[in-house]
């Protein structure tokens, strides 16, 4: 009789998920100044099968919601049943930013530049630490849920670590409009996976706190790609399974604002762009100085500041060269 290889069991806070079951559990973190107890939400869905541990996980930034709402709406689509391997999907990361509306958590610190953390530093530190020792751990790659700050909006696009192969090879499955390498940042959720040989990738898409329906759908429809390149589900819903023609970026630059002044763009994000092209103007109040932002080589252009009135330095669009 041929014997049937089970999955792993999979441990967070101390509770078992074994093969063939599915559980929300909770990671606990900290107390409010009223005593409330702060735990991270943590949706384990163990198949019986063996196969690849994927950590889906967003909420790193507590007002990108377009991430939160891509994990929300395949939990309740039950779209993370697996026939093979697990998914972790955690819907929020960081709680405390989520309900204060903030990037960060309430002592100003970025969780997303402190990483491996510290069981007894800053808040930041300790969820850092405690998602290493409780997450990382398990996993053997992830997709890390990300908007644009700010009122910066940000086209779908995938990066991924230039070092690592298997990074690229993950974005490339996931097939996002736009892809490109980005270099590692220190403290980063991305460069602690690096460093644990976890290949990792980033989407980003929309801006914070508000929803995008396009950005949403481009999330779900390459989540689910990757998953059923690990043989993990067996066919993708209609209106998921298409095919994007990814434009690879290698040359990034950030256009700044020359002056202060109203800002006005002038054209649609992930549009394709020419050299010299207006892409947009600042103007001041009263009509007497306009100056003109223009592409400075062809390629396409990935975010947009939609900040209306702009200071001298701020950054208003993201282009990239083919």
């Amino acid at each position: 009789m041929d014997v049937v290889e089970e999955n792993k069991d999979i441990v967070v806070g101390g509770q078992i998920v074994s093969p063939g079951e599915d559980k929300l559990l909770k990671i606990s973190i900290d107390r409010l100044p009223t005593g409330t107890l702060i735990d991270i939400p943590v949706y384990v869905f163990n198949a019986k099968k063996p196969g690849p541990t994927i950590l889906v996980q967003a909420g790193l930034h507590g007002d990108e919601i377009n991430g939160i709402e891509i994990v929300r709406r395949m939990i309740a689509d039950k779209q993370f049943k697996v026939t093979k391997g697990a998914v972790i999907a955690v819907p929020i990361l960081n709680i405390f930013g989520f309900i204060h509306f903030s990037r960060d958590v309430p002592d100003g610190k970025d969780v997303n530049r402190s990483f491996p953390g510290t069981k007894v530093g800053s808040m930041a530190s300790r969820i850092a630490y405690h998602y290493v020792s409780e997450i990382m751990n398990q996993i053997d790659c992830g997709i890390d849920l990300h908007t644009g700050g700010g009122q910066r909006h940000n086209f779908p696009q995938i990066r991924y670590t230039d070092e690592d192969t298997q990074s690229a090879d993950l974005a490339a499955i996931f097939n996002a409009p736009i892809s490109f390498s980005s270099k590692l940042i220190k403290g980063s959720f991305r460069n602690a996976a690096y460093q644990m040989g976890k290949p990792t990738v980033v989407f980003e898409a929309g801006e914070s706190m508000r929803f995008d329906d396009y950005a949403i759908l481009e999330g779900i429809k390459g989540i689910l790609k990757v998953l059923r390149h690990f043989e993990m589900v067996s066919k993708i819903p209609s209106k998921y399974d298409t095919t994007n023609k990814t434009i690879e970026l290698l040359k990034r630059r950030w256009l700044r604002a020359p002056t202060a002044g109203m800002f006005i763009p002038e054209i649609i994000n992930g549009s394709e762009i020419t050299k010299g092209q207006v892409l947009g103007i600042i103007t001041d109040t009263f009509a007497k100085r306009t100056k003109s932002i223009k592409a400075p080589f062809d390629g396409y252009v990935f975010c947009v500041n939609h900040q209306a009135v702009v200071n001298q330095g701020e950054a208003l669009f993201h282009v990239g060269m083919i």
